[in-house]
């Protein structure tokens, strides 16, 4: 049975729908439920699954479809009110008490003193509203993708022209005075500010600089394309770091990129130096240089975080690769390859942060080689089939191919619950690699959510005679709801070794494979 309801004009946030989308899943008798708006891309997915067809003609992004296929009437009808009352509760009632503006000026006269405005709408409409922001006095953090490269350029031209952040489009993660926005980890105040054109990026050395007991004063997002394109030329980045230039509270600067443009890493470095402050720089991918007069450059995420908490208080930063015991590292070594059968060989990395994959994905592909996925710059290495592992793959699950019509895995984890058990399946896996990232946005239990299908992973190998080695590591701290340590102990107690980065999770499961290897 199935049934379609379509809502003309009445636009959702993608992240509220996807919300609602997995709910209406979980109800006993649904096969299939689709709670999205009209978008081209979404309407190609509900004809492909066969959950509706005509009834999608002339639909545009602005309408909203809940489309529910289950094992009776009664079910599809149950489904359909679920997902009604949910979007009714979204949208509010009256103006008064409860009211939920419907408009970026209702918002302004409900709220007068905002001065920040969160954008989340399909790509093409985006810009629209963002220049409304930008022209009524407020910073702007784009959670729109999508968005042209020509309308980013404008939207940061006129941002910069009005003395206001444009964080985006693409950006996920922020922290602006104290506050954690969408996707972002609770963290104590301190005098560090980070400027990052990268999600998880941000989200890492954030949590790693609370563990190495700094505190952040701002966590400004740019958008992955800010340093990358030459035309926009790090616009955003170098206007957050000359806010934390003026800012009296931030006496250490962060700055983390994937590989940018040679020439924009040029203004980023010389804006850095101009700023007298004590600057760390990881770029990630690219060799560290040396040290220079306020400058500091990382190698890792991890280390980003470790040197700007020094500097921070004064002290030298001591260079290392874990912060655990050498002998406890080998002696983890040791039990991980003890129990492997000789044809385990692949190291199979499943991610829900884009960042963290390309850190693991860089590390693998420079000590080893040969490292399949579709964050390879080698054309030669993305995989024709993105749902299916070649050898040595490392996989960013929080690309778009993986989230048509499904919420991004660090919101639904079943993304990766489903990967999880297609590589179970492949006998010369040796090890597989994940993050786990907690936080605001993220799912209410991402380690318990997989926890079964990993055990399920562990057993099966074990019946076959052979040992899967699961390394992880925890994006996030002890102020987070999902707790930190909660998460440590469900992973730990089937077997998982839990690192206390992702940088040294990635070495770790590289020295393993090595040792396998031999």
């Amino acid at each position: 049975m199935k049934q379609i309801l379509i809502e003309k004009d009445s636009y959702y946030d993608s992240v509220f729908l996807m919300l609602i989308n997995r709910e209406v899943k979980k109800i006993e008798g649904v096969i299939d439920a689709v709670v999205s708006m009209g978008t081209e891309m979404n309407i190609i997915l509900l004809r492909d699954t066969g959950l509706a067809d005509k009834e999608l003609d002339g639909l545009t992004p602005n309408d909203l479809i809940v489309a529910v296929e289950g094992k009776s009437t009664e079910v599809v009808e149950a489904a359909i009110k679920t997902a009604k009352e949910m979007l009714d509760k979204k949208s509010g009632g009256d103006e008064g008490e409860g009211y939920k503006p419907s408009s970026l000026e209702g918002a302004i006269k409900v709220v007068p003193e905002a001065n920040l405005a969160i954008i989340s709408l399909p790509g093409e409409f985006a810009g629209r509203e963002v220049k409304k922001a930008l022209n009524n006095g407020l910073h702007v953090m784009l959670f729109s993708d999508n968005v042209s490269v020509d309308t980013e350029i404008e939207l940061k031209k006129l941002a910069k022209e009005k003395g206001l952040l444009m964080m985006g489009p693409d950006c996920g993660t922020a922290i602006i005075n104290g506050k954690p926005l969408c996707f972002a980890n609770v963290v104590r105040p301190g005098d560090i500010g980070v400027v990052a054109a990268s999600g998880t990026g941000l989200q890492e050395v954030t949590c790693a600089i609370e563990k190495f007991g700094g505190g952040i004063t701002q966590g400004i997002g740019t958008g992955g394309r800010d340093l990358k394109n030459i035309q926009i030329g790090g616009t955003m980045m170098l206007m957050g770091i000359e806010a934390l230039k003026n800012d009296s509270a931030t006496k250490v600067i962060v700055v983390v990129s994937k590989p940018p443009a040679d020439e924009v890493a040029e203004r980023v470095i010389d804006a850095l130096s101009k700023t007298g402050k004590p600057s760390v720089i990881h770029f990630i991918g690219l060799e560290p240089r040396e040290q220079k007069g306020n400058l500091y450059f990382a190698g890792n995420l991890e280390e980003a975080s470790g040197m700007a908490v020094a500097l921070s208080k004064g002290e030298t930063y001591k260079k290392r690769t874990y912060t655990i015991d050498r002998s406890e590292v080998d002696a983890i070594i040791e039990r991980e390859t003890k129990g492997m059968a000789g044809i385990q060989k692949y190291i199979r990395g499943l991610y829900t942060g884009g960042t963290l994959a390309d850190e693991a994905l860089i590390m693998f592909d420079r000590e080893i080689g040969g490292i399949y996925s579709n964050n390879q710059s080698k054309k030669d290495f993305i995989p024709g089939d993105p749902n299916k592992s070649i050898k040595h793959t490392i996989v960013d699950l929080g690309d778009d191919v993986y989230t048509v019509g499904r919420p991004h895995p660090m919101i639904d984890p079943s993304t990766r619950e489903d990967r999880i058990k297609i590589e179970a399946e492949d006998e010369e896996m040796a090890v597989m690699l994940l993050d786990i990232v907690l936080g605001y946005g993220s799912h209410e239990d991402p380690a318990g959510a997989i926890l079964d299908s990993l055990k399920a992973a562990k057993n099966k190998f074990e019946a076959n005679g052979g040992y899967l080695s699961i390394i992880t590591s925890i994006t996030g701290t002890e102020g987070d709801f999902q707790s930190i340590d909660a998460t440590k102990s469900k992973l730990e107690s089937i077997g998982c070794v839990v690192m206390p980065s992702n940088f040294q999770a990635s070495t770790l499961a590289l020295e393993i494979m090595r040792k396998v290897e031999k």
